[in-house]
């Protein structure tokens, strides 16, 4: 008896003898588990990973016992602001916020379970965002690193550069990159003359703008089919006093925030020269955002192979150098000392950053602390190098936890660091959860190598009875 199955093909299970029916019925082969695209192919909209569901304590509106927990620890986190910080701004921000948690709660408490977390996110951002940061901006009240970032703005166009050559006090350094200067332009085409000019012309509302805007992005790429707009997640993050404090009194690290997430979903979706120009962007904003050029590019090589990887890599480098060069050719020693020296603790003056962080405590014992100090941080970084060559991330949540995780290690261990910047690994972590609504790496069984590639699945196919060997 002849088979006339097609070489190559399993055998479909079905009746060992005799003729099939003269009827022919179709036959599904069982089909392979849903596998991740192979390499040069394209994750679209009808492909996403089905969402998980969410844990209670990750869905806003779930548990009304969460969202009363969530404002108290909210409320008393703000109310200790005004008793404890020596920073006229931050108390501020304590008096007014600490007020607006406790209506949030009460909300939460009184209002239906269907309206409770809306209301009670409107007060809060309401009340620790908006109100705070409108309160400071039309009185002109700030963080230092505002008037940094305003400042080089007003240097780059009238010197060509946005650092000062001879600094000698604390607020003459500028710590960051010269894409930084973007947010201090409006303040300098706009000036300060009115009120609205004065709140428009502050670069904590372009800050807020570019952190929101790359959240939302990074939602809408990641979601599953029917996730929903991320409004109210956005707004309870943003309200949260992780970011509330933040964006109020100084922001400077939020739009690297959301350019590092907004990084990770555009390589999951392999959307190869927009991933390279925002890790561009990333790049040329902060030095700390440089690990995110190797995660993610190894995320595209790991989905899509080594030429969209290429790509990506090669545009996020040749944008960033040509935003970098034009100031580190002209002012290499400037850009040095201000950008790399003076936040690792190397220069006379010392960065104002003093949390105590492990790498700060170490840092007081003398020289021979900030020497362990800065080898613990090689130390920490390498490791997670070698993480990143022998588990190269699959998804935008893998690549994210760990950019999160060497970034946490390096703010801990740092020379001289603040509390605030470990905004930025948490978000990373959260974000990225929330937007895609799951909750684990979805690492596949495949060697993890990174010569290896996802091996093709056999797709489900309906075949003809005729056709299965009798």
């Amino acid at each position: 008896m002849v088979s006339t199955r097609t070489p190559g093909r399993p055998r479909t299970r079905g009746r060992p003898f005799g003729r099939s029916s003269t009827k022919a019925h179709p036959v599904l082969r069982p089909a392979a588990p849903a596998r991740r695209p192979l390499p040069g192919q394209r994750l679209g909209d009808s492909a996403r990973p089905a969402a998980e569901p969410l844990p209670p304590a990750a869905r806003p509106a779930a548990r009304r016992r969460i969202q009363l927990l969530g404002c108290a620890v909210a409320a008393g986190w703000a109310a200790a602001f005004p008793l404890v910080s020596d920073l006229p701004n931050q108390r501020l921000w304590g008096s007014v916020a600490g007020p607006a948690y406790a209506v949030a709660g009460l909300l939460c408490l009184t209002l239906p379970r269907r309206l409770a977390a809306r209301a009670a996110a409107a007060a809060a951002v309401l009340g620790a965002v908006l109100l705070p940061l409108a309160l400071l901006a039309l009185s002109g009240r700030h963080q230092s690193e505002v008037m940094v970032v305003e400042r080089s703005a007003r240097l780059l166009l009238t010197t060509g550069s946005p650092y000062l050559p001879h600094p000698a006090v604390v607020t003459d350094y500028n710590p960051y990159l010269p894409a930084m200067t973007v947010f201090g332009l409006p303040r300098t085409l706009l000036g300060s003359a009115n009120p609205v000019t004065l709140v428009l012309g502050d670069a904590r509302i372009w800050f807020a703008l570019t952190f929101l805007g790359c959240l939302l992005a990074c939602w809408r790429l990641l979601r599953p089919a029917g996730g929903g707009t991320g409004l109210l997640p956005l707004a309870v993050l943003t309200a949260s006093p992780l970011i509330a404090l933040a964006l109020a009194v100084g922001g400077v690290d939020l739009p690297l925030i959301g350019v590092c997430c907004l990084a990770m979903a555009l390589a999951e979706r392999d959307r190869t020269v927009a991933t390279g120009l925002v890790l561009a962007l990333a790049c040329s904003l902060k030095w700390t955002a440089w690990p995110a050029l190797p995660v993610a590019v190894l995320l595209i090589w790991r989905l899509y192979g080594r030429g969209p990887a290429v790509r990506a890599g090669l545009t996020a480098v040749g944008a960033a150098l040509a935003v970098i060069l034009p100031v580190a050719l002209t002012r290499s020693d400037v850009l040095r000392d201000q950008v790399v020296r003076f936040p690792l603790g190397l220069t006379a003056v010392h960065t104002p950053a003093g949390s105590p962080l492990p790498g700060k405590i170490l840092a007081g014992f003398g020289p021979t602390g900030h020497t362990v100090s800065l080898v613990l941080l090689t130390v920490g970084g390498a490791a997670v190098a070698i993480w990143l060559v022998a588990r190269p991330p699959v998804s935008a949540i893998a690549a994210a936890d760990l950019l999160a995780s060497g970034l946490a290690i390096a703010f801990t261990l740092a020379p001289a660091g603040r509390f605030g910047y470990l905004a930025l690994p948490a978000v990373l972590v959260i974000w990225p959860r929330l937007a895609a609504r799951r909750w684990r790496a979805a690492i596949p069984p495949a060697a993890n190598c990174l010569l290896q590639r996802p091996q093709p699945q056999p797709r489900a196919e309906t075949v003809p009875a005729a056709r299965v060997a009798s």
